[in-house]
C-alpha cells in the first residue's frame, strides 16, 4: 500500500515561505498531511506552529487533461460563494505561480466535520440524522441554484448557451481522447441524448459533482458544513446536479449499485423524496429528471474512462485495475441507457 503520509508534491521550504507571506496569521514551521490524492486534485491539511489548520489543493503530479484540475478557478468560485447561503470553506489565498511548487495551488480554511463518503461512516449515524443530512443536502442545492450570478461576479464564468449541448460536445471529445476500450453503448447513449435535449429555461451554477462525498457534514447538527471540489463547476441547467445526485443515490427500486455511496447504508430518504423536497424549495418541475440522470451517468462513464486511461499510461502492468475500471465505465453506460428507457427516449 502506498504511503499517503509523505506529501512529495509539496516543496516545503518554498510553500512555507509563501504561506507566511500570503496567509494572514500563518506561523512556521508547517506540517503537511495528504488528505486525498491519487488521480484527482491533491488535498493537504496544513498545521502551523500554533496548531492553526489550513487546507491546500494542487493538481495531481504527472500529465493531466487540459480542461481538468484548475485549482485557481476553483478557488475563485469558492471566494465568490463565501457571502452566499451556500456553505464553502473560507478562501484564504491562491498561488498561480507554478515556480513556487511545480503547479498552482489554493489555500482555504479548515472546516470541522466529516466527509461521509462510505456506507460504513453513514452507518454510525442514527436514522433521523441520516434523513436530516439528506434533506439539508437538497436545501443547499436549492440555495446553490438560487445564487444571483451578477451579484457574486460569476455571470461570466462560462457560456449561457445550452448546458447539455455544450457538455455533449465536450465529453464526446474527451471520450475520443481518453477511451481505452470499444464500448458502442457510450456512442448509442450520446445519440439518444442528442435527440432529446431539453430546453434550458434558466442559467444557474452547476457544481458538476454534487454528492455527500464532496461535502463536509456536521453529523451532530445534521447539516452540510461545506461543499467541496468545485473543479467541474460551470453555468447551466439547474436540474443537472439533481440528476447527477440521482446516479449516486442508492435506489432500492433499481437493480443496480453503481458506487459505494453512503446512502447504501439505508435509512436515507428515497430519491423520490429528494425530488419532492427540491420542488418544494424551488418550485421547479422535475418531471424529466431521468434525462439528467442518464446524462450524468454517461458523463461519469467518460470521466472514469479518462481516469483509468491516465492510470494505465502511468502503470501499464496494472491490468487488473484497468479491467475493473473499464467494467465500472460499462456499468455507468448501462445505467444511462436504462434511465433513457424509463423516460421513453
Amino acid at each position: 500500500m502506498a504511503d499517503t503520509s509523505r506529501p512529495a508534491p509539496i516543496d516545503e521550504p518554498r510553500v512555507g515561505a509563501w504561506l507566511q507571506q500570503h496567509v494572514a496569521g500563518a506561523r512556521p514551521p508547517f506540517s503537511y498531511r495528504l488528505i486525498t490524492g491519487g488521480r484527482s486534485n491533491l488535498t493537504f491539511a496544513i498545521a502551523d506552529a500554533e496548531g492553526e489548520r489550513f487546507v491546500l489543493r494542487r493538481p495531481p503530479v504527472g500529465p493531466i487533461l487540459a480542461t481538468a484540475h484548475d485549482v485557481v478557478r476553483e478557488w475563485r468560485l469558492v471566494a465568490a460563494l463565501g457571502p452566499t447561503p451556500v456553505p464553502v470553506p473560507p478562501a484564504l489565498a491562491v498561488c498561480d505561480d507554478a515556480s513556487i511548487n511545480g503547479a498552482p495551488f489554493a489555500v482555504t480554511g479548515f472546516v470541522r466535520g466529516i466527509v461521509m463518503d462510505t456506507p460504513e461512516l453513514a452507518a454510525t449515524l442514527d436514522g433521523p440524522r441520516r434523513r436530516e443530512l439528506a434533506f439539508h443536502l437538497i436545501d443547499v442545492l436549492a440555495d446553490l441554484d438560487s445564487v444571483d450570478l451578477e451579484a457574486v461576479g460569476l455571470a461570466d464564468l462560462s457560456s449561457h448557451a445550452s448546458y447539455i449541448e455544450r457538455q455533449l460536445r465536450r465529453w464526446s471529445r474527451q471520450w475520443a481522447d481518453s477511451r481505452t476500450q470499444d464500448l458502442p453503448l457510450i456512442d448509442d447513449v450520446e445519440r439518444r441524448l442528442r435527440a432529446r435535449v431539453p430546453e434550458q429555461r434558466e442559467v444557474t451554477l452547476v457544481h458538476g459533482d454534487y454528492r455527500f462525498g464532496n461535502c463536509i457534514v456536521d453529523p451532530e447538527r445534521g447539516r452540510v458544513a461545506a461543499v467541496l471540489d468545485w473543479e467541474l463547476c460551470t453555468l447551466g441547467d439547474p436540474l443537472a446536479d439533481l440528476g447527477h445526485l440521482g446516479v449516486y443515490w442508492h435506489d432500492p427500486s433499481l437493480d443496480v449499485s453503481l458506487t459505494a455511496d453512503p446512502t447504501a447504508a439505508g435509512g436515507f430518504p428515497t430519491y423520490g423524496e429528494l425530488l419532492a423536497r427540491y420542488t418544494a424549495r424551488t418550485g421547479r418541475d422535475v418531471g424529466g429528471i431521468e434525462y439528467y440522470r442518464a446524462f450524468a451517468a454517461w458523463r461519469l462513464a467518460i470521466i472514469g474512462e479518462g481516469v483509468w486511461s491516465r492510470h494505465h499510461h502511468a502503470h501499464p502492468d496494472d491490468t487488473a485495475a484497468l479491467a475493473a475500471g473499464q467494467a465500472g465505465v460499462a456499468k455507468l453506460a448501462a445505467f444511462a441507457c436504462d434511465a433513457l428507457d424509463r423516460l421513453g427516449a
